[in-house]
Parts: C-alpha cells; structure tokens; sequence
C-alpha cells in the first residue's frame, strides 16, 4: 500500500492480528487504565473531562494507519492537555505508546528515532506539569519507558515484514531465474535436436538425391550405373535411418542424463569412404596425434568435416575435397577445401546456411573458432579446437 506522503509501505505477509481485532484490544486496555486509580493522585479534572480525553485519543488511535506521525501530534496534544489540568492520565500514555507504534511501523527507522526522541522528551516534559516529583517520578518513568517500548516494538515488526518481504522477493526472483533456466536448457534442447537432424540426414539425402538423379539418367544407355547408383541410395537410406532411430531412442529415454553416442575422429575413415562411395574423391592429410583430440573436440571435428564434405558434394567441382588434420599443443585445427565452379557463386556455395549455422554453434560449445569462405580456386572450411578449455580435458 501508499502511504499519502508518497512513501511504500510493505504489507506484512503474515499479519498476527486483523487491524479491527488489535484496535478493539487497544480501546479495552485504554478503558482499563482510566478506571484503575492510584489511590495516591490527586486528580483535579473531573471524571468526564478524563473520560473526552480518553475517547478523543482513542477515537484518533483508530486513524493512525493512515496517518501516523499526526496521530501521534494529536495523542501528545491530548496528554498535554491531561497535563495542563495537574493528571498524568495513563490510558493517553498508553495511547501516545501506540502512536509512537504505529510512526516506527510504517516510517523508515531513521524517522522513527527522531520522532521517539521528540515524543518521549514532550511526554517527559508535559508530565512534570501534572506532579512535582521531578523528572525521576516512576510514573513519568513508566509512561516514557512505555513510549521507547512502543518505538521499539514498531521498529521489530518494521524490520520484521521487510526481512519476510525481502525472503518472499528473492524466492521469487529465484523462481523466475529457475524458469528461465529451464527455457534456456529447452532453446539449447532444441538446437541441439535440430543439429544433430542435420548432420544425420542432410549428407545422406544428398547422396540419395545426386545418385537418384544419375540412376535417372543412365537407366536406358548404362544400366550398370543405374544399379550402382540404387546400390548407393540403399546404402544411405539405410545409414540416415539407423541415425534417426539411434536419436530417436534417445529423445525417448527415461533417463535425462541419456545422451547419443556421437562419432568422433577414429571413425574418419569410415566417414571419407561412404563420400568417396558417393563419388566424392577425398584426401586426407594428419599433423599430430589425433588421439589427443578426443570428446567433445573430436565430435565436433567429426561433425566440422562431414559438414564441409556434404557441402562439397552438393556444390564443389571436380568431386574431390581435401582434408587437413593439425594436432599441437594447444588446439586442433581442421581444414576441409574444395574446388567450386566458376560460374557458381561463391556466396551462396553454402546453401541454404544452415549447416554453417549449426557448424559455428558447435564450435561454440568447445570454445573454438570458425572460418568459411572462398579460397584460391575453391572453397575453405577451417576450425580449430581448443583442447584444453572446453575441450577434451
């Protein structure tokens, strides 16, 4: 809620008592203290100016939620009054307590210090109107104790509803950081889905999609290479399939830490002999242990090379490509090249980019850096992979 002076005052989140509940408790114990006499006090006012006192600061009382500090103005000015006729009345002390209540409930502390001092120094001061006993008379003791009582128990409860207030906020901003956390985990889920459907299928429905076309064309004049051709759309068909259903089994696992088995670099022979089956003559070239470039590095260096193959079967001339592996201290490097057509353009060698895209986003994940462009008289795929931070520890 907003207080009128602009100020925010937090709401209690487990409030102890209804606001009408604790004011009729108020009232109840004001009535109680203007009835019980010190058998000793001379009391000079009669009983029905004590009972208006008594009411008016009890009648004040029931707006000092909304406006504490003047509340607490009113409630001095009727103890004042009290006061002014030679009575300490209790039940306005107590009242005057309260107030002091509510200003360190919904004030900032550093208020409600000032205006207890002020408070507690004008009851003080008012009070040794009403008694002669001096500044040490136990009432006046009493009724300021009551007043710091009061600023203190204000002050707890202030403090109190702030810490609640405090715990319930960073619950909930740990909430929303686990939610989007958990929005974060599924976009990565998802990309990862969507790179791993590439590298299984876009190289093999390339190779059934240029064997499809040359059994189409040699069926009549060689149909030799019309079967060989079928031979290898079979193959790969049955390759694309066996990848998909190995994702597939693990998209469906019950266990979340279920991962696929990737490919890795020991599995580069077989890699270049399905393209050099396809029709694309590769060449490969090793600097280096390549056994120092395993797990994550070696996935993604596999997947670095079939990616650049594919895209040399698809668009590269001359149906050859070669393949530099460079291990040293510090990082693999990987560089695929190939010729392309002149009349291609080289800008749009790539494709639809996709591949590139789920390319770079794989290197990203071990650290490592990417370049891809036009070389001299083809086209360059180049990678390294650091081996250390990210990579294969």
């Amino acid at each position: 809620m907003t207080v009128p002076d602009g100020e925010t005052m937090l709401t209690d989140p487990q409030p102890r008592l209804p606001a009408w509940l604790a004011d009729i408790i108020i009232i109840a114990l004001m009535v109680v203290l203007s009835v019980v006499r010190d058998p000793g006090e001379m009391i000079l006012v009669p009983d029905a100016a004590t009972i208006t006192l008594v009411a008016l600061a009890a009648a004040a009382l029931l707006f000092r939620r909304r406006w504490p500090i003047p509340i607490l103005g009113v409630e001095v000015a009727l103890y004042g009054i009290a006061a002014a006729f030679a009575t300490l009345a209790p039940a306005i002390a107590f009242a005057v307590a309260v107030a002091i209540f509510a200003v360190t409930n919904r004030r900032p502390r550093k208020v409600g210090v000032i205006v207890t001092l002020i408070a507690v120094g004008l009851v003080i001061g008012l009070g040794l109107l009403a008694w002669q006993g001096g500044p040490t008379d136990p009432r006046l003791v009493q009724f300021a104790l009551t007043a710091i009582v009061g600023s203190a128990l204000g002050d707890a409860t202030r403090s109190r509803r702030e810490y609640i207030a405090a715990i319930t906020d960073r619950a909930e901003r740990a909430e929303r950081t686990r939610e989007a956390e958990a929005r974060r985990r599924v976009s990565e889920e998802r990309l990862r889905i969507a790179r791993d459907l590439h590298d299984a299928v876009a190289h093999q429905i390339s190779v059934i999609s240029l064997n499809a076309g040359v059994a189409s064309a040699a069926i009549d004049a060689r149909p030799d290479k019309a079967k060989e051709s079928l031979a290898a759309i079979r193959s790969a068909s049955r390759t694309v399939l066996g990848e998909i259903g190995g994702l597939l089994e693990v998209l469906r696992a019950d266990d979340n830490d279920a991962t696929a088995p990737g490919p890795n670099l020991a599995q580069l022979d077989d890699l270049t002999r399905r393209f050099t089956e396809a029709g694309l003559e590769v060449s490969v070239r090793i600097q280096g242990d390549l056994s120092r470039a395993d797990g994550a590095v070696g996935l993604v260096a596999y997947r670095v090379i079939q990616e650049a193959l594919t895209n040399a079967h698809k668009h590269g001339a001359e149906d050859r490509a070669h393949i530099l592996l460079s291990v040293d201290d510090e990082a693999l490097t990987t560089v695929v090249t190939n010729p392309i057509a002149a009349a291609i353009d080289a800008s749009a060698a790539p494709g639809s980019r996709l591949g590139l895209a789920g390319m770079r986003e794989r290197v990203a994940t071990v650290h490592g850096s990417v370049e891809t462009g036009p070389a001299a008289g083809g086209w360059r795929v180049a990678a390294r992979l650091p081996l250390t931070e990210g990579g294969s520890a």
